[in-house]
């Protein structure tokens, strides 16, 4: 079982800077046909102050934290059983390319179902930029199948 304990565990915050180049690339990768998110001249126009980071982004750059998955063993999860649950995004600000944006993460719940078969670790990180402008809310729920 995975120790209840960890509950309100937080981790080490991390700061990424948000490049125009790798927005570009996502928003190709991700079939977003919208131009504010490839052409300055669009983003503009559109009020932004730069190229806008496209829904779902900032799960990757939360993942460029210091060894992503070393949580995983600080709590007791097994990476080979662990299934992704949930992933959730809560914007209260727009974030830009050429923005820095710092991840303050924590564990917000732990429970089970199935008289312990899954359990369930909640993980929320707030995201702000370089102004400390509260960006969004980030929420991911992992499951791990036990024996």
């Amino acid at each position: 079982m995975i120790d209840k304990s960890h509950i309100g565990k937080t981790f080490p915050s991390h700061s990424v800077a948000v490049e125009a180049g790798r927005l570009r690339f996502f928003a190709t990768a991700i079939g977003e046909t919208s131009s504010v998110y490839v052409d300055e001249v669009a983003a503009h126009a559109a009020g932004y102050r730069s190229l806008p980071v496209p829904p779902t982004f900032l799960f990757g750059l939360e993942m460029e934290r210091p060894d992503p998955l070393g949580w995983l063993d600080e709590v007791g999860m097994n990476l080979a059983r662990i299934l992704h649950g949930e992933q959730g995004f809560v914007y209260h600000h727009p974030a830009c390319a050429g923005d820095v944006l710092t991840f303050e993460t924590c564990i917000s719940d732990i429970y089970d179902k199935k008289n312990g078969a899954l359990e369930f670790v909640v993980k929320n990180s707030r995201v702000t930029n370089q102004d400390g402008v509260h960006v969004a809310d980030l929420k991911t729920v992992l499951v791990q199948r036990n024996g």
